[in-house]
């Protein structure tokens, strides 16, 4: 449905703006994340109460598995740190908005396409890793190609590679949060952000196609085209 794309891609691309900027120093910084927060949740509320029992399952998984993952990965592994120092209380909804926008981005793609489209990131992952500007791109490209490869829905994780990497590509851009050069426990380095920063969310994205699958008691299965 085209308007729920138009609205993810809104709300996402004009909330980050909102948060970073305070509206353009419209609104004092100390209450610019309040109106996304509130936006937001509505939005995630208003799809709860519309939607389906599948989806409905879907919405909580997401929340429920993104958000102690957003704590761990920006409060204990200190991989990125946030504008504010704390994870935005809209985060967890905007999880789910791009979770459903890769969604409804895979549908339009053929299967046998999911794998061509990561090739562009080859040549660019090399690159990092031959500066040392982004080591970690090469361990992440290797999970993007697993997950697409044998994934119960690799145009889900190709496609989420390229949705990721835009709102990331956004958001830094923003200052809404910050990707650490170095990554704490491995002796890596990152860009900010990452080039395969959708490794995360395809991660996160087979989570909860398996356990949706779990709750239903059957395979959650990849649509074919």
């Amino acid at each position: 449905m085209a308007q729920r794309v138009w609205l993810y891609v809104t709300t996402i691309a004009v909330g980050l703006w909102w948060s970073a900027t305070s509206a353009g120093g419209a609104v004092a910084e100390t209450h610019a994340e309040w109106p996304v927060n509130l936006w937001c949740w509505a939005v995630f509320a208003r799809i709860y109460a519309t939607t389906d029992r599948v989806e409905r399952i879907e919405m909580v998984t997401v929340v429920a598995l993104a958000t102690p993952m957003e704590l761990f990965f920006s409060e204990v592994w200190l991989i990125y740190e946030y504008q504010r120092d704390f994870m935005p209380l809209f985060v967890p909804a905007g999880h789910y908005f791009l979770f459903d926008l890769g969604r409804r981005g895979a549908n339009q793609l053929r299967k046998r396409w999911a794998m061509p489209l990561l090739l562009p990131f080859v040549p660019l992952v090399a690159y990092g890793a031959w500066t040392g500007g982004d080591t970690s791109g090469v361990i992440m490209l290797v999970l993007v190609l697993g997950f697409t490869a044998w994934g119960p829905q690799p145009r889900l994780y190709a496609t989420m590679a390229w949705v990721a990497l835009a709102m990331e590509l956004w958001g830094t851009y923003l200052g809404n949060w910050t990707w650490a050069s170095s990554v704490p426990w491995t002796g890596l380095t990152a860009w900010n952000p990452p080039l395969l920063v959708g490794a995360f969310y395809c991660f996160g994205d087979l989570l909860v196609n398996l356990c949706v699958a779990k709750f239903q008691g059957e395979r959650h299965a990849e649509v074919t085209a």
